[in-house]
């Protein structure tokens, strides 16, 4: 795949020359019964996943794949029924030198495709060691600018946890699967949970349960009044492709 570079101001040093492709796993909204979200996860082009393809990342190519993704994640979407759905795409914000100039290639996607800015979700992944985070900060106040929703994913692994939301607040947290894991069963989990839901709502913020595996971890969560879940429950990555909401199971 050829790098996009669209405003890159000279610092895409290398090209992203590896062809890679999405698959989509839905968000779904367990108390309407439908899908809210499909979050685009990056694919090998024969199915390989996502570690392999991220393992060909380094810091000369880095700038390339991020812009890569957003395209190649928007311009996919754009062509699959998502009857209304959000879009949710993975940034690298150590790959973001100047928020204004890096969101030019995404933009210049979204009106190629006609896919509306306001079904766009940046998520960036707490895992990732965050250099500056002022300027994560820049980047989100930029995207909200834009019209995009901004998310922080695995929330609660990393490397920061609730002192992260002290400095920004993001429109969604995505609560990681080691906090969901056997949450009906483990009574610290729920109260962990439970607080986190506490500071969302204080703060306006939505929160998503990732990683949610059996009926009686949904089942918990909906307890606690989160409404959007993702994981195996529901369904699968679908590569290059997207799951109805007539294909995921509803809870009893």
């Amino acid at each position: 795949m050829a790098a996009v570079g669209t405003g890159c101001g000279g610092r895409c040093a290398e090209r992203f020359d590896l062809d890679f492709t999405m698959a989509f796993q839905p968000i779904v909204d367990v108390a309407a019964g439908g899908i809210w979200a499909h979050e685009a996860l990056v694919r090998g082009t024969e199915g390989q996943g996502a570690g392999w393809v991220l393992g060909q990342v380094n810091e000369g190519n880095r700038y390339s794949f991020d812009q890569s993704c957003r395209v190649k994640a928007i311009e996919l979407a754009s062509g699959l029924p998502m009857d209304g759905a959000r879009l949710s795409i993975n940034f690298l914000p150590n790959a973001v030198y100047k928020a204004e100039a890096c969101i030019q290639a995404t933009l210049a996607a979204a009106r190629r495709t006609n896919f509306p800015t306001s079904r766009i979700i940046f998520e960036v992944t707490e895992n990732e060691r965050l250099v500056d985070h002022g300027h994560l900060k820049g980047i989100f106040a930029e995207y909200r600018r834009q019209g995009f929703m901004t998310a922080i994913d695995d929330f609660g692994s990393g490397y920061s946890g609730l002192n992260l939301l002290a400095e920004f607040q993001p429109d969604i947290i995505k609560l990681d699967m080691e906090l969901t894991r056997n949450i009906d069963s483990e009574r610290p989990r729920r109260s962990i949970v439970k607080a986190i839901l506490m500071v969302c709502a204080d703060l306006g913020i939505t929160p998503v349960a990732e990683g949610v595996e059996t009926a009686g971890e949904a089942d918990a969560l909906s307890d606690l009044g989160i409404r959007l879940m993702q994981g195996y429950l529901f369904a699968k990555p679908a590569f290059q492709a997207m799951v109805g909401a007539a294909d995921i199971p509803r809870l009893q």
